[in-house]
């Protein structure tokens, strides 16, 4: 029998505060499964049930404000989680309450009991109650509630299983809708999607439209695992799909990328008599435009308008997009006229992604069009819009036209943001324009805006790539100090940088700060280190971060082979390249064209063809189809090689193979049979190219105008020239050199200068080499009219070069032509075209071969004679004591000019030649010391001319009486005394004069001798 609550009189004035009240819900509170540890000890020896009934009895017989009655008996001092519990699943007993007022209770007495919740049970009793009373609100919220107290979801559905048991809802309750849905809508779809999949073991099934829910948020979360298996369950449990299913499906399959199951879906939609509506072809166009199926896409489009059905804007928002990303704005422009056409109003996102299409396209012109166009239509450019033709114009390099944009943007109040900034700064640096790129930066900073890691990275990696990369580390310890942290991609190029520079030890030492940073380098930062270490040849260092790379985890990839094996094909060790090919091959990664190239450059250096041709036939085995780039190489190298017959092998697998052969590798074919003096199968070629269809490249032409002019077929040559010019192919430098080069060794050096002046007069600049052929002609003709004419064009254009005027010196040598000789090294010093030992090598090898090497004395001596400086003749002078040194100059040449630098009075000149004699170990001829003791008696210096008398002495070289009177007699008139004296007592000391003699008696009588003594 129930036991009647203890109503407690409240004192006067108390009861009357406590009516005025009106309750209210009382705010959401988090509830635990713990007990309550502040009941009172009544409380906690009370019947949870009798209290329950108490409270039930109450509440159905209160017809005024059970509040005020439940807080003024004891009921809340005895009130438990455990009563609570009991009252709640009292739904269906007697007496009957209403479920809205059960939870209304329940939410009065939570902030009573919190943080203790009633059992889960007590939550899915109400729940339910309030589903079959129409509450779905009221019981999402109390679910929610539940989920909260108990957050495992196998407990919460066992908890409505066993509520529902004995009630009328059928195999599908509301409740389980709305459980669902509270899942969904507390962010926990998984456990959404997990309660679901439990209810299969216990013959439950929500409803189709809360499986089509799940399935879209299960979409949006990217859950697709549980998609499948949610939509396994629907099937098993004989849910059938709707359009909204079919749709959901659609679009997953179309995430994944698998168009062919989105379309079997679409199939099944048909066959099931499921109608496809808008939204399901919009779904799966959409897809297929973003998997880059733009013709499938347009099959669609029209299917749906044969099935009556409209495309809308999203229809061609979808294929627009689709369109302007695989480079096909102008076929965009075309849907978008259509679209207009058809009364539909395209949005700012459709003009915008039109304007980045023919902005990626490079067509700026027309992407201002459109903005026009949507301006003209009301439809505003936003941020997107400006960003878009920002981007564009910065890769296109338009950096002014950018800037205005920028500009133009902030006016008109759309402030630019970093990734703004950014687009502006990395289009400056492509252009290596770093100054414009700080400036931005500080711009950024002052109007607040801040730079983020990217900012720093775009400009780190721009420094770098002008070899700035000391000012890009500079760059990262600012940004370290900003609050920034940078990661992978802000370290790679800086690596890549400093390898690039040579500074290696710097780029290891980046790799091991990122390691005391407790950043992980990123396997572009490996790479970075071992292609550049490669490079250099630094393989050991370059396997060493190999490995430490494998040890952290990191595969390689195409980049890291192909890093070394390109270092050690460049080392000449092909035995480890071949060992990174295979371990590349077997760990799955195909190389590609530049791997297998440099493998075979390296057999090539080598000249092992036979590798050549194993490693060809290994590529075909494994279904690597070598193309006509790789090819090429092979054709290449044998043609440079000579191996001709293997190079026509090759050309026979290519056309086997159903390659078309390229002019790059018919014009390789044709250089080396050019080289073999082959002429025959060289135009052969050519006449195959042209019934092939293939257009011979203007390399191929320069080849057999080569061969004609090696084999001595000037005219044939220039007939190839002439019919390049009527094929309006323009011929390039090398075409116009080498047709000189034929003229000049053919001696027909008028005509070569007439076509280097035709070279100049269509505009294409002449090279070092044109001028070292036009030289070598000079040269060989002698011609020195023509000779200047070349060496004032070499100084005008920049390629005077000292290898091209030997050459000419050499030539007018050769010929005896000394005052041409000599006038042509007094251009060059007037020029500031230092002479070399080669210089003075060719004077003497060219008199040398016309006969008259003794007067190379003579050259040396006019250009003292016709002022040349001290600077130049010096200088040649030290050349040629070199040249004297290797003993290249013959004794009498050296003794003409000492004996000539005497008379001009260039005793230094002479004695530089003297001493190289001495150091070399050569015999000074007696009239070679007689000039050197006149010279200085000439210049007063009596001390260095007595020395050369001692040295002539110690040397046992005696001149005769003859020419010691000739000696003396030329002093003695000339005034020199004193000199005379002195030089006649020591030739009388060394015996070389008698006193008895003639001679001798007429020098001693002599009034000066006299007046001397």
């Amino acid at each position: 029998m129930l036991r009647l609550a203890r109503v407690r009189r409240p004192a006067t004035g108390a009861g009357a505060a406590v009516s005025s009240i009106r309750p209210t819900r009382p705010p959401p509170a988090p509830f635990t499964t713990t007990a309550s540890t502040t009941d009172t000890s009544s409380s906690m020896a009370a019947d949870p049930d009798g209290v329950a009934a108490e409270v039930a009895t109450l509440l159905s017989r209160c017809t005024g404000d059970w509040k005020q009655v439940i807080a003024a008996s004891d009921i809340p001092s005895r009130l438990s989680p455990a009563a609570l519990s009991s009252l709640l699943r009292r739904c269906n007993s007697s007496p009957r309450l209403h479920p809205k007022l059960l939870l209304d209770f329940f939410y009065w007495s939570r902030t009573r009991l919190a943080p203790s919740a009633p059992a889960p049970d007590a939550f899915a009793h109400l729940a339910v109650s309030l589903c079959a009373a129409g509450l779905y609100p009221q019981a999402n919220g109390l679910l929610d509630q539940m989920i909260r107290a108990y957050p495992t979801p196998p407990l919460v559905l066992s908890s409505v299983h066993r509520a529902l048991s004995g009630s009328d809802q059928g195999r599908r309750p509301v409740v389980l809708d709305v459980l669902v849905d509270t899942y969904k809508k507390t962010g926990r779809v998984r456990d959404g999607a997990e309660v679901v999949l439990l209810m299969k073991d216990l013959g439950l099934a929500p409803s189709l439209r809360c499986c089509n829910g799940l399935l879209k948020d299960l979409l949006r979360a990217d859950a697709l695992d549980l998609l499948w298996k949610v939509r396994g369950f629907m099937e098993g449990a004989g849910i059938s799909p709707d359009v909204y299913t079919y749709s959901t499906l659609i679009e997953a399959y179309c995430k994944v990328r698998d168009l062919e199951s989105a379309k079997k879906v679409v199939e099944e939609m048909r066959e099931t008599g499921c109608s496809l509506n808008v939204v399901t072809y919009n779904t799966l166009i959409g897809g297929l435009c973003r998997a880059g199926a733009i013709e499938e896409a347009f099959g669609y489009k029209k299917e749906m308008e044969d099935y009556g059905l409209v495309p809308d804007g999203f229809t061609y928002g979808a294929i627009i997009n689709g369109l302007c990303k695989r480079g096909r704005p102008d076929q965009a422009k075309c849907l978008l006229d259509e679209m207009s056409c058809a009364g539909l109003m395209p949005n700012v996102v459709v003009y915008s992604t039109l304007i980045d299409g023919f902005m990626r396209q490079g067509n700026a012109d027309e992407a201002f069009k459109i903005v026009k166009e949507m301006s003209a239509a009301g439809v505003q450019p936003n941020k997107i819009t400006y960003d878009n033709l920002i981007r564009g114009l910065c890769k296109l390099g338009r950096m002014g036209r950018a800037s205005r944009i920028l500009k133009q943007m902030t006016k008109i109040g759309y402030m630019a943001d970093t990734m703004t900034y950014n687009l502006v700064i990395e289009g400056h640096l492509r252009q290596h324009n770093k100054e414009e790129a700080f400036l931005l930066l500080n711009e950024m900073r002052k109007g607040g805006i801040s730079p983020n890691v990217y900012t720093y990275s775009i400009i780190i990696n721009g420094l770098c790539q002008i070899g700035e990369s000391e000012r890009a580390s500079g760059l990262l310890e600012q940004m370290i100090a900003d609050g920034l942290k940078p990661n992978a991609f802000v370290y790679a190029p800086l690596i890549s940088g400093y390898c690039r520079e040579g500074s290696f030890s710097l780029a290891c030492e980046t790799l091991k700060k990122m390691t005391r940073e407790n950043l992980t380098p990123d396997l572009y930062c490996y790479n970075s280190l071992i292609i550049g270490l490669s490079n250099v040849g630094k393989m050991d260092e370059a396997i060493e971060y190999y490995d430490e790379m494998l040890e952290k985890g990191f595969q390689p990839n195409d980049f890291t082979y192909g890093g070394l094996i390109h270092g050690y094909s460049m080392a000449g060790n092909l035995e480890k390249a071949e060992q990174l090919l295979h371990q590349m091959l077997n760990s799955g990664l195909n190389p590609n064209d530049f791997i297998y190239a440099q493998i075979l450059e390296g057999y090539f250096k080598s000249d092992n063809l036979e590798k050549v041709s194993s490693t060809l036939k290994s590529m075909l085995e494994k279904g690597l189809m070598p193309d006509n780039r790789l090819y090429g190489i092979v054709i290449h190298n044998l043609s440079s090689s000579g191996h001709m017959q293997a190079a026509v092998s090759v050309l026979s697998v290519i056309e086997k193979n159903g390659l078309v052969p390229d002019s790059l590798i018919y014009g390789s074919l044709i250089s080396g049979f050019c080289k073999a003096a082959d002429m025959e199968k060289a135009v052969g070629l050519l006449d195959e190219m042209a019934k092939k269809g293939i257009e011979p490249g203007i390399s191929c032409y320069n080849a057999l105008i080569d061969g004609f002019c090696k084999s001595d077929d000037i005219s044939h040559a220039r007939n190839i020239f002439n019919s390049i010019i009527c094929k309006g192919l323009p011929p390039n430098c090398v075409t116009y050199t080498t047709l000189i080069d034929g003229y000049c060794k053919a001696g027909d050096i008028r005509d070569a200068i007439d076509l280097y002046n035709e070279m100049l007069t269509e505009g294409v600049a002449p090279d070092a080499f044109v001028y070292s052929v036009l030289a070598a002609g000079c040269s060989n003709s002698g011609d020195l009219q023509q000779a200047l004419f070349i060496t004032e064009e070499m100084i005008a254009r920049g390629y005077a070069i000292i290898s091209s005027f030997n050459t000419l010196v050499h030539g007018f040598c050769k010929r005896g032509k000394l005052q041409e000789t000599v006038k042509f090294l007094h251009v060059m010093m007037d020029k500031d075209i230092v002479p070399s030992l080669l210089t003075v090598e060719n004077i003497v090898i060219g008199l040398g071969e016309a006969g008259k090497l003794s007067e190379a004395h003579t050259i040396f001596v006019e250009l003292q004679q016709k002022n040349a400086s001290h600077r130049d003749t010096d200088h040649l002078s030290s050349l040629f004591t070199d040249m004297i040194n290797q003993g290249l100059v013959p004794l009498d040449v050296i003794h003409n000019m000492i004996q000539s630098h005497c008379k001009q009075g260039y005793l230094d000149k002479a004695l530089m030649l003297h001493d190289a004699l001495v150091a070399k170990g050569s015999l000074v001829g007696c009239t070679s010391y007689l000039a050197l003791l006149d010279g200085h008696c000439r210049k007063s210096k009596l001390i260095e001319a007595l020395n050369f008398l001692k040295e002539m002495k110690e040397m046992d070289i005696c001149p005769s009486e003859d020419q010691c009177m000739t000696l003396l007699n030329s002093l003695h008139s000339s005034g020199f005394i004193q000199e005379y004296n002195k030089v006649f007592d020591t030739m009388l000391s060394y015996q070389w004069l008698q006193k008895e003699s003639k001679v001798c008696n007429s020098v001693c009588n002599s009034p000066e001798s006299v007046n001397a003594e």
